[in-house]
């Protein structure tokens, strides 16, 4: 019996251990990958943005953010941001790759796509100031990363990486800060593929017909807090404006109101709402929105 001989119970485990092993860890990787799993799109980063990688290692952003889309319906609808789930092509210059399973925080594979605007005004207040943003938000502040960017090793990084990088892209460290490598890194996350506008366009919340709140009274409460919610962190709780325009008795009509909630402004880095609210939220804030005194 095997179980009386322990040099050779130890010995057939081992092996079986190592067959299993072979077939589920180390055969796949003959397979996988391969130039097949890689998507054009996806570009290396470049030295700042590759800074700003190491430096959301450095803080730990990791420990509270994922960064994949899981296939769930429910997955792609809350962290896709117009895009799919993540493929394996997405990670190809992750070194490591960042996926995590733990959300403290939202997910970021794809927040580049949330939050479009070029110069990365949101970014930099949600970083120096989470709460002015998400007031429920438990992150901590993050402006102390608003300090001179170390390119000590920045081109070693790149040789060792085997990116492809030109002086230009070194010269463009020159005067940048943390925040700026950091910001760069998480507005590229999700950008490379294309997403497609058709699907964009199957997914737009389109009214029915006709703002149907004309009793303002009547839904003044619930318009404030869906502002609030969704909308204060750029335009202020008094629809001041801040990163965004004020918003107090807006002259487009309601239809252009409805339809810039629910596509947003790519140009101007106000991301689309179709997602997360429906026809009846919209038209509560176009209702607010239209207010001017309020």
């Amino acid at each position: 019996m095997l179980e009386k001989n322990p040099v050779i119970f130890i010995i057939l485990a081992f092996v079986v251990i190592m067959v299993g092993t072979s077939i589920t860890m180390i055969a796949p990787f003959k397979w996988i990958n391969g130039p097949g799993d890689m998507i054009a799109e996806v570009k290396p980063y470049t030295p700042l943005q590759q800074e700003g990688r190491d430096l959301y290692m450095r803080e730990g952003c990791n420990n509270c953010h994922s960064q994949t889309v899981r296939t769930l319906a429910s997955d792609v609808e809350r962290y896709g941001y117009g895009g799919t789930y993540s493929k394996s092509g997405e990670f190809v210059y992750d070194r490591p790759h960042l996926w995590g399973s733990r959300r403290t925080g939202p997910d970021l594979a794809h927040i580049g796509l949330k939050y479009p605007d070029p110069k990365g005004a949101w970014h930099r207040k949600h970083m120096e100031n989470p709460q002015s943003v998400v007031p429920a938000s438990n992150m901590p502040s993050y402006a102390f990363l608003n300090v001179p960017l170390d390119t000590t090793y920045s081109e070693r990084k790149m040789k060792l990486l085997k990116f492809p990088y030109t002086q230009a892209d070194l010269n463009d460290l020159k005067g940048k800060s943390e925040m700026d490598a950091i910001i760069a890194y998480m507005r590229k996350l999700g950008t490379d593929i294309p997403v497609k506008k058709a699907d964009a366009a199957a997914t737009q919340v389109l009214p029915t017909a006709s703002n149907p709140f004309k009793d303002v009274e009547a839904i003044e409460k619930d318009a404030k807090s869906l502002f609030s919610q969704h909308c204060a962190s750029c335009h202020g709780e008094k629809r001041e404006g801040t990163l965004g325009p004020a918003l107090k008795g807006s002259a487009k009509s309601d239809a252009d109101l409805f339809k810039i909630i629910s596509q947003g402004i790519e140009a101007n880095g106000m991301p689309s709402f179709n997602t997360s609210l429906d026809e009846q939220k919209i038209w509560k804030i176009v209702t607010l929105i239209k207010l001017d005194t309020k």
